[in-house]
């Protein structure tokens, strides 16, 4: 599987997620943000950093340049995008995920490991995880917390949107488990169409037991498994 992987001004995960991609035996390039062609890209992440700087908002600027409009119908033909960190701000801005991401409740930037709960099996970014098992992630963000109004969250809850939670070690989602105060320590959702989702920990930071957990690994193999499968499916 072929992952595109984008670039924009002030990006700093890029290279991470590029090298965690061709850890688990699969090819990953860089898209830079003027390019208006994802090529031939399997799948997409837009990786974490400061994107432009964070001017006026966090993604803000970044949701305009033109490699977005190409991510945007890439999805919408059902493509998988991934967000990580401002890569997830980024989504939000374009309206590509619902709701936003709202200062850190302490007002401090927040760099440190935490755990997450996937909330549900059934998506593309969630279905290799083990039921029960928690997934410890490192987060390097100021602006993280999740934040909807009542009708949206409601309508998230109910398409069960929700792919992961922050939670205690021993897996309880509690409010002081969440290093930001997202609502319901909301930690990553996904659209409706399931093929798009954000999150705010940074899998691609956790994909070698020498960097403290290869947890993450989970999420870009269940994309990976999800994508294998449509291509079986596509030829038989």
């Amino acid at each position: 599987m072929h992952f595109a992987v984008l670039q924009f001004p002030a990006s700093n995960c890029d290279q991470d997620a590029v090298h965690a991609i061709r850890l688990l035996g699969h090819s990953a390039d860089f898209v830079w943000h003027k390019e208006t062609s994802l090529g031939h890209a399997d799948a997409v992440i837009v990786p974490g950093g400061f994107s432009y700087g964070d001017y006026l908002r966090t993604g803000a600027i970044a949701r305009f340049s033109p490699v977005m409009q190409a991510v945007q119908k890439f999805a919408a033909d059902g493509g998988l995008v991934l967000g990580i960190c401002n890569g997830f701000q980024i989504l939000c801005e374009a309206g590509m995920l619902p709701g936003a991401l709202v200062r850190n409740r302490s007002l401090q930037f927040r760099c440190e490991h935490v755990f997450l709960k996937a909330a549900t099996p059934n998506s593309p970014f969630t279905c290799r995880i083990p039921a029960g098992k928690l997934l410890k992630i490192p987060v390097a963000h100021g602006e993280g917390a999740f934040f909807a109004d009542e009708p949206t969250l409601a309508k998230i809850q109910a398409n069960n949107q929700v792919l992961w939670h922050y939670c205690t070690a021993a897996g309880e989602v509690t409010e002081k488990a969440s290093p930001n105060g997202s609502v319901l320590s909301i930690a990553g959702i996904c659209n409706e169409r399931r093929n798009v989702a954000g999150l705010m920990p940074h899998p691609e930071r956790a994909c070698e037991k020498i960097l403290g957990s290869d947890d993450g690994r989970l999420i870009f193999e269940s994309m990976i498994d999800t994508l294998q499968g449509r291509t079986v499916a596509k030829a038989a």
